[in-house]
Parts: C-alpha cells; structure tokens; sequence
C-alpha cells in the first residue's frame, strides 16, 4: 500500500483523492498523535485544550476542506484557531507565534486548481518528520478521541492573523525599499491579500499582477511556473525587479529589469553573500538540494562559502538547516528558508530580503545575480525502467564515470531514481549547452537499454 503522505503532506484531486472524509480522519488522526504533545498539567496550567491553526489558499475546494479539517480537530477536543487564506508560511509562522500545539494547511502550492492538499506543522511551526507522519497515518485506523460536554474543543476566527505576519516580515528587513519599483505576480493565490501591503509598507513601489483570486483560477497561466507573464509586466511598466510567488507563496523567483528569469539558485546566490557580508550567515554554510546548479557551487567557494547538499525536497534542505545550526538553504525551484525568521520556505520573505539587497548595495538584480555562471542544464526522464536496479548496475556506473572524466571541473553528472514512479531522471551540466544534451541522452540511452522492464 503507498505510503499516504508524500513530500509535503498529502496531495491530489479535490473531492476525489483528498475528500471530506479523508479530511475529517486526517484532522481526527493528527489529534491523537499531536494534540497530545503538551501533558494535562502543563494544559491545566495554561487553562486551555489543545490549539491548531488551521488556513488555506483560496481555492473553492479549500472551503469544504477547512470545514472538515476544524470539524475532524474540534471534535477531538482541539480548539481551531481559523486563519483563513494566508500562505503557507503565514500558518507555519502563526504556529510558532502563538505557541499552538499544531497547525493545519489546506494547499496544493503551485498544482491546478482542481488539487488541493492538507499539510502539517508540529508545534513550533516545522515541518514533521516521517516518522510523525507515519504514526498519523497509522492512527487513522486506531480510536479517535471523543470528548464531551464543554471538553469538545471551539473553532474561532483569528482575527489579527495577517497583521502579526506582517508585522514579522516588515520586522525581519535589514533595511527599506525606498525607491524601487517592484512589479509581484501573487499567482492568483495566497499571497494576493499580503504581499502587495507588505512591499509598499516596507517603501518599494509596487504594481501587482495575479491578485484577483476566484478560487478556479490560482497558478492558472501566473505565478511563478509561468514567468514569461511577469517578465512582460516589468518590460511594460519599466520596473526593477519582478517577484513571482506561487499558489501558497512559499516560493519566489524573479525577473530583471531586462525580462531575465532569476532562479532560486541565483537567488540564494545573492542571499548568501548578503548574509555574509552583514554576518548573518551561520557558520559561512549554504545548504542546498543536489539539484542546484554547479554555477552555484563554484561561486560559493570562490567568495569562501561552504555549500552542504541534501536530497531533492525542502524538508530535506530544513532537516539539514536544523541538524547543523544553519541560517540559509533552500531549492532551485524558490523555496529559499531563512532560519532567522522562518521556519520552512517563505516566498514574501525571501523576495523582501532580495529587494533590500537591491537597496542596500545600489545596485541591479542582474548586477547581483551576476556572481554565479548558471550552467546549462538538462534533465531526462527515462520512463518505463526497473529504477530499483539503477545503483548495481555496473555498465551505467562505468557510463556514468566516462561522462564524469569528460566533463571534468566544468560539468557535473546525476543520476537519480524516481520515489513514486518507475523512473529515472537524468541530470546532467556542462559547459555548453550542446555538450549537455549529448552526454545526458546518451546516458539515458544506456538506462533505457540496462533497465527496461519489457
């Protein structure tokens, strides 16, 4: 049987996959593994029940989702605290902030509007650990806490929740905006109701596309798998800079006043060396996913910056952050986490930090960006094959050497079998492009052949 949670929280078709029913038994599951977590005496002394926030993206499906997430929660005797819609990293941060036992996402981040997913954070706003997911699904099974009388627990607006995370974000910033136009792509998402406000209170001026949410239109041709659209709007209105949020705002990538896309790499990048520059960065270590581009890599070491990678995923990258005391990491894609202030990818945060760096040296996004070479890559998917036999096969590890001696310093192969699907993806750098697309499809060529299964 496939393991319920995937690599953040659970996903899939709306009302199809992630039901009312599986809502309910989640929320009633999670309250038995997490609303535990304080003892009766410490709850006695607090004088309240177990506490979740619970928030979605604006997606028409989160509405029935929220009502059984709070319902399943409430009848398991968990006060629910609603959000409402706020990002993801709005949630994770409201769960630190108020010391709740536990928090409750409904979101499919940058998926269509038709998914949607249920994510959780433990107390103290992190994300858990597979092991707790586990134990939550293996109590949807076992008997749920029923309460009675005034021990059921209350569902409450959270009034002031927006204010406080605005507040944090306007809090963590090194130093204003003043002066510079920012065109944000809020993907008709989360981000629609805050990031806008919090740009123009930190002084950018500020011009907003994707900020009209209906709910079947999040991530729909905006945000930041579609860039194209935000490099036009800052082309059009003659910005600085572009920032692109996704569905839940937990990523950021940007564009230049050129219309040039700037990815996540290059934006930790840029982050690191600010950090390091103000002596922020913990321990000169960036913590990155074996993804990220060689450019990256190369240009940590040239500016004395050790770069630690993880497996693909921004848990992964959190663990690790965690695991050595760091303050920076993140992803390729935009999930850039910055310790100091959150605690998972906060797309607002990240794109403010970015915009005072701006600020604060005078120069361009692409002046900045400018300090790591993006090396070309390519990644093929070679569908169909037997990705358990990938590790022992000696004619691809001998491929994979031959590609290695060939590139030398200035490339870099990767291998890597896919965990849900009978898949291996082919990743490989060069120094051109060309040289690129050979060598990756020739080792895809050689996969296909070792590890076909018909």
């Amino acid at each position: 049987m496939p393991r319920l949670f995937g690599t953040d929280g659970v996903r899939g078709l709306a009302n199809r996959d992630i039901t009312v029913e599986l809502a309910l038994s989640l929320a009633q599951a999670t309250a038995v593994v997490l609303g535990r977590g304080r003892s009766a005496e410490a709850r006695r002394a607090l004088g309240r029940r177990p506490t979740a926030v619970v928030a979605r993206d604006p997606r028409v499906s989160g509405q029935f989702l929220t009502a059984a997430v709070s319902a399943g929660l409430a009848s398991s005797g968990v006060d629910v605290l609603d959000a409402g819609v706020i990002p993801t990293p709005a949630a994770a941060f409201l769960v630190q902030d108020i010391d709740a036992d536990f928090g409750v996402m409904i979101s499919a981040s940058h998926n269509p509007a038709q998914d949607n997913g249920i994510k959780i954070f433990a107390r103290g706003g992190t994300k858990l650990p597979d092991e707790v997911e586990d134990r939550i699904e293996a109590a949807l099974t076992e008997e749920r806490l029923a309460p009675i009388g005034g021990d059921v627990g209350r569902i409450r607006r959270f009034a002031d929740a927006e204010d406080r995370y605005v507040l944090h974000l306007l809090g963590s910033l090194p130093n204003r905006l003043d002066g510079l136009h920012v065109v944000i792509d809020c993907a008709n998402g989360s981000a629609a109701g805050i990031s806008p406000e919090v740009f123009s209170d930190a002084g950018a001026q500020v011009t907003v596309i994707g900020n009209d949410p209906d709910g079947m239109n999040i991530n729909d041709g905006v945000g930041s798998t579609h860039l194209s659209v935000l490099a036009a709007a800052v082309l059009e209105h003659g910005a600085d800079i572009g920032i692109a949020h996704d569905g839940d705002a937990d990523r950021c990538l940007a564009v230049d006043a050129a219309g040039n896309f700037i990815d996540g790499d290059q934006i930790m990048a840029v982050l690191a060396l600010s950090m390091a520059a103000r002596g922020a960065l913990q321990n000169y270590t960036l913590v990155t996913t074996v993804m990220s581009n060689l450019g990256l890599s190369i240009a940590m070491r040239e500016h004395g910056i050790q770069m630690v990678q993880t497996r693909v995923g921004d848990r992964y990258v959190l663990e690790e952050l965690s695991a050595r005391s760091l303050s920076l990491g993140g992803e390729q894609s935009g999930h850039v986490i910055m310790t100091d202030f959150a605690t998972t990818g906060d797309g607002l945060l990240t794109g403010l930090h970015l915009v005072a760096e701006m600020a604060r040296t005078g120069k361009t996004i692409a002046e900045l960006a400018a300090v790591m070479t993006v090396y070309p890559q390519i990644l093929v998917n070679v569908r169909g094959v037997d990705h358990h036999g990938l590790d022992a096969d000696d004619v691809i590890a001998g491929a994979v050497v031959a590609a290695e001696a060939e590139l030398g310093s200035t490339g870099r192969v990767l291998l890597r079998p896919s965990g849900t699907e009978p898949m291996v993806r082919v990743m490989v750098e060069a120094a051109d492009q060309r040289t690129a697309d050979r060598i990756a499809h020739s080792l895809a060529d050689v996969v296909r052949e070792r590890l076909a299964t018909s």
